[in-house]
């Protein structure tokens, strides 16, 4: 056998501005987007929120926290992904707004999440036998619709890489 060539990729969709989005889609973006107010980010300026419907029509909102300690931080969809674990450990997230706002600079261009966040991300959807529908925003401009946040991490470390 010679070798072989692979390839991955998605398909996302990309709206101009939050006027774009089903009314449903907005509010989640326009409170990911308040959820920044939330965050402590005294030492990078960048403050991330989240925001997310549960299959049981629950909202929940997570923040980033930084630590002087960086390592102690932890960022707003796993805050987010911690409290619903806690509030129902097999309740689905439908679907999850993040949006960040960079003090001194602008925030208008989507951003995806960090390697953490997209291992975690994908352990919920597994978890909960469920993907996670991701809008992407700054405080302003266009918004990503990812699907389902696994796309983000494909080859993911899951729990039957453990057996």
């Amino acid at each position: 056998m010679g070798k072989l060539t692979a390839s991955y990729s998605f398909e996302y969709e990309v709206y101009q501005s939050i006027e774009e989005l089903s009314t449903d889609d907005a509010h989640l973006v326009t409170q990911a987007r308040k959820a920044t107010e939330l965050a402590y980010a005294p030492y990078s300026n960048f403050k991330v929120g989240a925001y997310a419907q549960l299959s049981n029509g629950t909202f929940l909102t997570g923040s980033n926290q930084e630590n002087a300690s960086y390592p102690v931080g932890i960022c707003a969809e796993r805050a987010l992904l911690a409290v619903a674990g806690q509030l129902n450990p097999i309740l689905p997230i439908v679907s999850m707004a993040i949006s960040y706002h960079h003090i001194g600079f602008e925030s208008n261009t989507p951003l995806s999440p960090c390697g953490m966040c997209r291992q975690a991300l994908q352990e919920y959807e597994s978890r909960v036998d469920m993907p996670i529908r991701l809008l992407l925003s700054g405080m302003e401009g266009k918004v990503w619709l990812i699907k389902e946040s696994g796309m983000l991490l494909p080859f993911s470390f899951k729990g039957d890489n453990l057996k």
